[in-house]
């Protein structure tokens, strides 16, 4: 953090965005795979926010921007450390966003649409289900000095993040459907 700060003076948007999903049902994991998915997911945002957070407060202004993903609401078979750290990351980014106020510090979600990546491909989604990372990434971003609370790269995935906040429970089973017909097909 010093070199980078020695470098540019100034830390205007931190942007979190980290992916260890490791797939296996629940009675298949061992502890150990959802402590590392923690670690990466959960506390190597922690580490990156404690690293900027002095840098931030001492310029009195700064976002934080804490990719999640909509399974950490609605859960997905198969996947459930990687949903329970997205699910942390929900409540660490409302949490922060009421504490770092003060501070002129804004804490929001990022949140991508599902995204053609080879963390997502063991999901066994249809691909149509899915959109072009490069695509992704470009109208993200476009929205990088966004300080809203959530922010979704178009109006489509910020209408599918609404179903999923409104009816989680019937989202997930929709998501885990398509994905078992597309494993069958």
């Amino acid at each position: 953090m010093d070199s980078l700060v020695e470098e540019w003076p100034t830390i205007d948007i931190l942007v979190n965005n980290a992916c260890v999903a490791i797939f296996a049902p629940l009675e298949q994991r061992i502890l150990a795979d959802t402590r590392r998915e923690f670690e990466v997911n959960y506390f190597g945002y922690l580490h990156m926010i404690r690293a900027v957070l002095p840098h931030m407060k001492a310029q009195m202004r700064g976002i934080i921007h804490n990719v999640s993903s909509s399974v950490g609401i609605t859960g997905f078979p198969g996947i459930s450390g990687y949903a329970s750290s997205k699910g942390a990351i929900e409540a660490l980014t409302r949490s922060l966003a009421l504490e770092l106020e003060p501070f002129g510090i804004k804490v929001n979600l990022l949140h991508p649409p599902l995204t053609r990546t080879n963390s997502v491909a063991p999901l066994g989604l249809p691909a149509e289900a899915m959109q072009d990372p490069a695509k992704v990434g470009r109208k993200l971003a476009r929205k990088i000095q966004s300080t809203q609370p959530i922010v979704t790269p178009d109006w489509t995935t910020g209408n599918a993040l609404f179903m999923c906040r409104h009816f989680p429970g019937a989202m997930g089973r929709l998501m885990a459907k398509m994905a078992q017909r597309a494993k069958k097909r």
